[in-house]
């Protein structure tokens, strides 16, 4: 009986997988030392497939279902070892499962700022994240191209690889859907089906099929951003370079307040903000009057206006044009136009 028993323990009658928990993708059934027997029973559960592989080539491909295993149900293993139609005995082959669930909440991210083209801005530097989905579609093109022999391939083995497609292709994505980045935000759900159009093609090439993007976040880099809510304060005061720096001077007034009690006492707090108070005032006089377009109906005022203008004056708003110029918030165009006008007022 110990040598019968030990005789059946080589060949195998049931082959199946129960998947013993998530993020396994391909499973190869142990073989050593064994053979299949001949009508043994193949069990294909649902989201699962099996690939039989003879000899390094992929051979018949089975979805879900159960199987006898039988030359009838195995034509393409059956002409790679040239059976005919009577071959009933045990014979060897690997065989593969593959998980073809969906692998959901999958994260990519941009790890630096990535640049693309804008409507609005010309160039941008943005940053995204979001998650994605996706599922086994072609087992034998999966094989053949990422797991291999491999006796468990797994979804963190192919994490960073998927990652790299998606960042590899946002910028298409972004030009594929557009919009525009002020309104990206708003439009996420359009951004998230331009990028899932553009990365469908990369994914099939490996066996996959990608079945979900999601855009959680887009933001700029916080030096971008600060430039961008400038631009916005400008257009909330209709481009108006006077109400723009009264603004801002009432919004460095509180931070003078706070910061001139270093020893310097309440008088000296008092006379901080004084200056604060006059500086914005002069400020943005000088802008108003270096920057506002002489009309055909009013040559006198304009007239009056140059007359009145010192030079130190000229000099300290030119300054002022040219640090709104290094920070974006004025073009290289703009700024020479208004330093030209006011040069003539010197003249």
């Amino acid at each position: 009986m110990a040598l019968m028993d030990f005789i059946k323990k080589q060949f195998i009658d049931v082959i199946q997988w129960t998947e013993s928990g998530d993020g396994t993708l391909a499973w190869r059934f142990p073989m050593q030392d064994m053979e299949i027997q001949y009508g043994a029973s193949l069990t294909v559960r649902e989201s699962q497939m099996a690939v039989f592989v003879n000899e390094g080539k992929v051979a018949d491909v089975f979805g879900p279902g159960l199987y006898k295993l039988t030359t009838q149900n195995i034509p393409l293993l059956t002409n790679l070892k040239n059976w005919d139609k009577l071959f009933e005995s045990p014979f060897k082959s690997d065989v593969y499962f593959f998980s073809t669930r969906q692998q959901v909440d999958q994260k990519w991210g941009t790890p630096q700022p990535v640049t693309i083209r804008d409507k609005d801005f010309g160039a941008v530097r943005l940053r995204a994240f979001g998650n994605y989905s996706f599922r086994i579609a072609d087992p034998r093109l999966f094989h053949t191209e990422i797991s291999g022999t491999r006796e468990v391939y797994r979804v963190a083995e192919i994490d960073g690889q998927l990652r790299g497609l998606v960042l590899q292709h946002l910028s298409d994505g972004i030009a594929q859907s557009g919009i525009p980045f002020l309104d990206l935000a708003a439009n996420q759900i359009e951004f998230a089906r331009a990028l899932s159009e553009e990365l469908a093609p990369a994914f099939g090439a490996i066996g996959l099929k990608l079945e979900g993007m999601t855009v959680q976040n887009v933001s700029l880099p916080e030096e971008l951003q600060k430039i961008l809510d400038q631009k916005i304060g400008m257009g909330m005061v209709g481009n108006d370079m006077g109400k723009f720096m009264q603004y801002q001077t009432a919004q460095a007034i509180p931070k003078m307040a706070e910061g001139g009690g270093g020893g310097s006492g309440i008088a000296g707090d008092a006379m901080g903000l004084g200056a604060g108070v006059a500086l914005g005032q002069v400020l943005a006089q000088n802008l108003q009057q270096g920057l506002q377009q002489p009309t055909p109906g009013a040559p006198a005022a304009a007239a009056a206006a140059a007359a009145g203008l010192k030079p130190e004056d000229v000099l300290a708003t030119l300054e002022r044009l040219g640090e709104l110029k290094a920070k974006g918030i004025l073009t290289d165009e703009e700024f020479a136009s208004k330093k030209a006008e006011l040069l003539k007022k010197l003249v």
